[in-house]
């Protein structure tokens, strides 16, 4: 019996070690969050040993996750929702069955998921889209583009580019009932990134007549040149994007060479060539002083050219909007910006605010202090939020507004 109840206090114990998050005093529901943390650290752990095994990617790892959230598309008695094809790239459309006095609102959304992972057709991504078609009574087409380890960068772009630039011809938008002059793209994390990035290329785009009204980042990762920004020295541990996971999506994004995850981890993978790109994310010129706090801002320590040479994307605009100049940013169609405090992509996500208005653009910056990464995803059973609703309740109130 003694060792009976030894054993299980031990394993109670560990289990209990292994729970236990360190949760920012402001952020609210702290042992649900807890517990969501600890779900997706043992899927990281469970990925890692996978990859070490040589059973598969890491990445594919944590695609598990993915496959297990999936949803069928299921239409109800507000939405129609079917899988389909724009441009051959697979789409998930949701079609509001409710009547309109005029043509439609349209959203373009692109998931999260750090470029690797994540589905239109996760429970939560499948729930977002669904509520913002019916709220807003406007199509929605959400697309899976195609994903690293298998696919790199530019691919990931390429796709949704090519659907956005699809769903703007005025037969397709004719074809929905859509309103040309009230359409905007949207995306959480990378898919923000994405979001960011297309803006940018339609403005450059000749062959595209019809002009987005709006984009609506949620916690983007728009930078790739520093990844020591004091957000990922606050937030280096905190709830779900945790800073080491955060360096695999994005050198993941670009190529599975180990020797870029290094040089990224280490702050080091910019060539001295690329000094000047620097000016467009000095966070010392950039973010409001109570962010700044007591960091020190130093020069860059610069990397291999090597790196740079064999990888460009990650200095390409396309992969870091934030990189664009100034004159490339005038004329962007406004702009959501959502950042969470507790978050490695804070800072990313204030300083394009702070750019984008510097330019001309009318811009929405909405900072959650007592939040951390992804919250807004976690509105379903078992894994609800409050601050989740009430952020996605800002995000819908936002487009109906603005859009």
């Amino acid at each position: 019996m003694g060792a009976k109840l030894l054993c299980l206090f031990l394993v109670s114990a560990l289990l209990a070690y292994y729970i236990y998050t360190p949760i920012p005093e402001d952020i609210e529901e702290p042992w649900k969050v807890m517990l969501i943390t600890a779900s997706f650290r043992a899927m990281g752990h469970l990925a890692e040993v996978a990859n070490q095994l040589g059973l598969m990617h890491y990445m594919e790892g944590l695609m598990l996750l993915t496959a297990a959230e999936y949803v069928a598309p299921t239409s109800d008695e507000n939405v129609t929702v079917t899988d389909t094809e724009f441009s051959n790239v697979a789409v998930r459309l949701y079609l509001p069955r409710r009547t309109s006095d005029g043509l439609r609102r349209a959203v373009i959304y692109f998931h999260g998921g750090g470029w690797c992972v994540g589905s239109a057709g996760m429970k939560s991504y499948d729930h977002l889209t669904r509520w913002t078609s019916n709220m807003l009574n406007a199509v929605v087409v959400s697309v899976n583009y195609r994903l690293a380890p298998k696919y790199h960068f530019p691919i990931q772009f390429e796709d949704v580019y090519s659907v956005t630039k699809f769903f703007l011809q005025s037969s397709v938008l004719s074809q929905y009932g859509v309103d040309p002059d009230r359409i905007c793209v949207a995306g959480d994390s990378a898919g923000g990134n994405l979001a960011a990035a297309v803006a940018q290329q339609l403005l450059e785009d000749s062959e595209v007549k019809i002009k987005l009204k709006a984009q609506a980042l949620l916690y983007p990762a728009l930078q790739t040149l520093d990844l020591n920004l004091p957000s990922y020295q606050e937030n280096e541990h905190k709830p779900i994007l945790p800073k080491s996971l955060m360096v695999k999506f994005w050198s993941e994004y670009f190529t599975s060479d180990s020797s870029l995850r290094e040089a990224m981890a280490s702050n080091r993978h910019v060539p001295v060539e690329s000094s000047h790109l620097f000016q467009f994310v000095n966070w010392s010129n950039l973010l409001p002083e109570e962010l700044k706090k007591d960091h020190v801002y130093s020069s860059p320590t610069y990397g291999s050219s090597e790196l740079a040479q064999k990888y460009p994307g990650f200095l390409d605009t396309r992969a870091a909007p934030l990189l664009a100049s100034d004159a490339q940013l005038r004329g962007l169609p406004l702009a959501y910006i959502l950042t969470c405090e507790h978050d490695v992509l804070r800072d990313d996500g204030i300083m394009y605010a702070e750019r984008l208005r510097a330019a001309g653009v009318p811009v929405t910056h909405d900072h959650a202090k007592n939040a951390f990464h992804g919250a807004m995803m976690f509105v379903l059973s078992p894994a609800e939020l409050a601050i989740g609703h009430r952020l996605l309740s800002r995000y819908i109130e936002w487009l109906n507004e603005n859009l």
